[in-house]
Parts: structure tokens; sequence; C-alpha cells
């Protein structure tokens, strides 16, 4: 019994290890040459396996390259998972992404070499921008169940949870956005907290102050065009 365990076990290691080559190659591949320079032939070749094998772990070589960045939203939702069950949600979304940006153990995106090259990158290329959306897409998917869990409701009745992952997936969205267009490496972590403050601050509690091209004269009505 305990050889028949130790066989799928080692062959998931073998998998394991066949997948992370993979990864490997086409993120060291993509990020010295270009997305479009890069073949799956080669990314094979690097990882010395064969076309079919790369096609048994990966659908495209986009998914190849973002592999290294897929398991970030598990961590965000497994933190969110360990946040006290008194918190509000979105105050409880918000400390699951401080939490994983500040984890010695599983370095986020600021503190892993090349992260940032990747994610420049994506906005730069369609299609691995299309891939990353799915991931992100997923990722989220698991936070609105997660977040109805905690407040004992069903996601398909209760907009809440949706609302809430929405609003702080944005907030993460929208500092990443700013910082790899920013050419800020180090100040991923500053960016978020700027972000969700902007959710739960004044965009909350003030009116939007006038546009500065509004075309509403201070003249009306003395003649003034």
């Amino acid at each position: 019994m305990k050889a028949e365990r130790k066989l799928p076990d080692r062959r998931s290691r073998k998998a394991r290890r066949t997948r992370d080559a993979l990864a490997g190659a086409a993120f060291e591949l993509v990020l010295d040459r270009g997305l479009r320079e890069v073949t799956v032939e080669e990314i094979a070749e690097r990882a010395d396996v064969d076309r079919r094998t790369f096609s048994r772990y990966f659908a495209s070589k986009e998914d190849a390259v973002l592999d290294s960045v897929r398991g970030d939203g598990d961590r965000i939702n497994d933190a969110l998972r360990a946040r006290p069950a008194d918190e509000p949600p979105l105050t409880a979304y918000r400390r699951a992404v401080m939490d994983w940006l500040a984890d010695p153990g599983a370095p986020a995106w600021h503190r892993r070499p090349r992260i940032y090259e990747l994610l420049v990158l994506a906005e730069r290329e369609p299609s691995l921008y299309a891939a990353f959306h799915h991931i992100r897409v997923d990722a989220q998917a698991d936070s609105v169940a997660i977040v109805a869990d905690r407040l004992g409701t069903d996601p398909l009745s209760d907009l809440r949870p949706a609302v809430t992952v929405a609003a702080g997936a944005g907030a993460l969205l929208a500092a990443q956005a700013a910082w790899v267009r920013g050419n800020r490496p180090d100040e991923l972590p500053r960016l978020v907290e700027s972000a969700f403050d902007a959710l739960t601050g004044e965009l909350l509690t003030r009116p939007p102050a006038p546009a500065p091209h509004s075309t509403t004269s201070t003249t009306e009505g003395n003649g003034t065009p």
C-alpha cells in the first residue's frame, strides 16, 4: 500500500518539475527577447521536452510565461480566508492584499526578480494582457465566493460580495497600472495603500470638484459670450 502511494507522489513531483521548467523557460526567453520573437518550440527545447509535452501543461506561450504570477491570486484569497470574521468585507479584502504584499515566505510582485518587467510587457502585448485578465477573473470569482461565505449569503442573489471584490480588485488593478507605468519598481505597497485610501476616503464623502475644462461661464447672464 505504501509503495502504491509513493508512485503517484513521484509522478506528481515530476509533473511539477516539468511544468516549472517550461514556465521558467518561457519567462526568461520572453523577457529577454520579447513575446513575438519566442516560439513554443524554443520554450520546449529550453526545458528539454518536446512540443507535445508543452501542450499537456499550457495552452499557449502566454499561459506559460504568466505561470509565475498565477498563484498570487490564490495567496490573496488564502489571506482573505484567514482574516477575522468580524472585519467588514472591504476591509478584509484590503488587509488580505496587504498581507500578501508583506508576506516574507512568498514574496509579492515587487520583491520577485523580473516580475515588474513581466507586467510592463503585459501592458504592451494585447495577447499577454488578455491572458493575465483571465487569471485575474478566476481569482476574483474565488474571492466573491469567500466574501459570500463570510457574509453567510448567496452571491447569486446578494450583490454585496461581487461589489466588494470588484471595488477591492479595482483598487489593486489601478495601483498595478500606476506601478508599471510609473517606473517605480519598489513602490507597489504604497500605491496599493493609496488606491484603497482613495476608494474608502473622499470618493465616498465629498462631491466632485468642477472639472477645470468646464464650459459653464462664470459671467452667465451679464451678456458676456
